[in-house]
């Protein structure tokens, strides 16, 4: 710019104007080159484009995490707590031979009193329901994954799924697996309780789907993301739930430490995914992922992975924070082309005499109260 400045007064000099107007035209060229609005082109849109997330209940703590938000092709949701309403309450209680209903309660209760998972607690609700007393187990230890065992009266017990079953050598009955099936085919999970060598019973647990969640899965797709489930449940639980909400992609019984191995493989095939999920086990996932989104009811350590807090616990809020990454996106790309277009045509007039100095002053200072007024736009958006 410097350059052309001295161009054009010394051409202006040579072509017989007066010093005073090569001088002014130098000038011109400067002033008209002043980054201003350049500078304030992208800040201004990520400052307007995330008060419009906080209006509508999403914090984003970043300008990255707004600016990568438009690109995103790929999102992985959690089933438990982000899907559905992560509050599972029990609906079938079966037990295999001669045991009572209440006694494979209060066992399950006494195993699944001392975990932390949202099933135990679905299950200890249960039995203060009926006044049924657990059992006191003692040597409890979780099995990561898969279950958790312990000893009631110096006999093992444990409770999990049919990895667990197998890992221990033991076949399940025809009629019990022919029962688990119905109840996977009904959208529940079935949990499995077992002695040493005999299955005990089943008590299946349901978790109710968001109302909003059909519409959200809906409108990430209109917006031509590719969406994957993603859960620990068995396969045919995992299916219903996807047919029910017409999930494109569902991937099942997934460990906690794999969720993150997922996102990874879906970002080693181009994509740009998002990841939305409110669990401790989340967390890696949520860091890996280009933009980690999660629940606001979710845990610390999944608020503190994420790039994008939703302050609900509505998933419509996910195509709501991926709109306004789009719409700022749009607004950053639009003031920098327009301060670009306008400053070069305003510099290339002063450089030839058809603007004036104050033309030029002119000229910055209202590209720049255009840009600023260009972004403002994004506040009268609906999202």
């Amino acid at each position: 710019v410097i350059g052309i400045a001295l161009a054009a007064s010394i051409g202006w000099l040579l072509a017989g104007q007066t010093p005073e107007f090569a001088v002014s035209i130098g000038i011109s060229v400067l002033v008209i080159s002043c980054p201003c609005a350049l500078g304030l082109a992208t800040p201004v849109a990520i400052m307007v484009g995330t008060g419009k997330g906080a209006e509508n209940g999403i914090l984003i703590k970043s300008g990255e995490a707004l600016e990568t938000a438009h690109s995103i092709n790929a999102i992985v949701l959690d089933k438990t707590g982000t899907i559905t309403e992560g509050k599972p309450a029990v609906t079938d209680i079966l037990p295999v031979g001669a045991l009572a209903e209440n006694e494979l309660l209060a066992l399950a209760a006494g195993l699944e009193r001392q975990s932390e998972h949202p099933l135990a607690q679905a299950v200890l609700e249960c039995a203060a329901r009926r006044g049924v007393q657990p059992y006191e187990v003692t040597d409890f230890k979780a099995v990561f994954g898969k279950g958790i065992e312990g000893r009631y009266a110096r006999e093992l017990y444990f409770a999990g799924n049919e990895a667990m079953l197998a890992e221990r050598g033991m076949a399940l009955p025809a009629p019990v697996k022919q029962k688990l099936d119905a109840l996977a085919g009904e959208g529940k999970t079935p949990l499995l309780f077992c002695g040493e060598k005999t299955v005990l019973g089943v008590i299946a647990v349901a978790d109710t789907v968001k109302p909003s969640s059909a519409a959200a899965i809906a409108d990430l797709k209109r917006m031509g993301i590719d969406v994957t489930m993603l859960t620990g449940d068995n396969r045919r639980t995992a299916e219903a739930i996807r047919r029910q909400l017409d999930i494109p992609h569902v991937i099942a019984e997934v460990l906690p430490q794999e969720k993150e191995q997922h996102v990874a493989a879906l970002q080693q095939q181009g994509k740009t995914v998002a990841m939305v999920g409110d669990g401790i086990n989340d967390a890696p996932a949520l860091a890996r992922a280009d933009v980690g989104i999660a629940i606001g009811a979710g845990t610390d350590a999944a608020i503190e992975s994420a790039d994008v807090v939703i302050q609900t616990d509505q998933p419509s809020k996910v195509a709501t924070a991926i709109s306004i990454g789009r719409a700022t996106r749009r607004i950053v790309m639009q003031n920098i082309v327009g301060a670009i277009t306008v400053k070069v045509l305003v510099l290339l007039a002063g450089a030839c005499g058809f603007a004036t100095l104050w033309a030029a002053v002119f000229a910055d200072v209202g590209v720049a109260l255009l840009v600023v007024l260009n972004s403002v736009r994004i506040l009268r958006k609906k999202f």
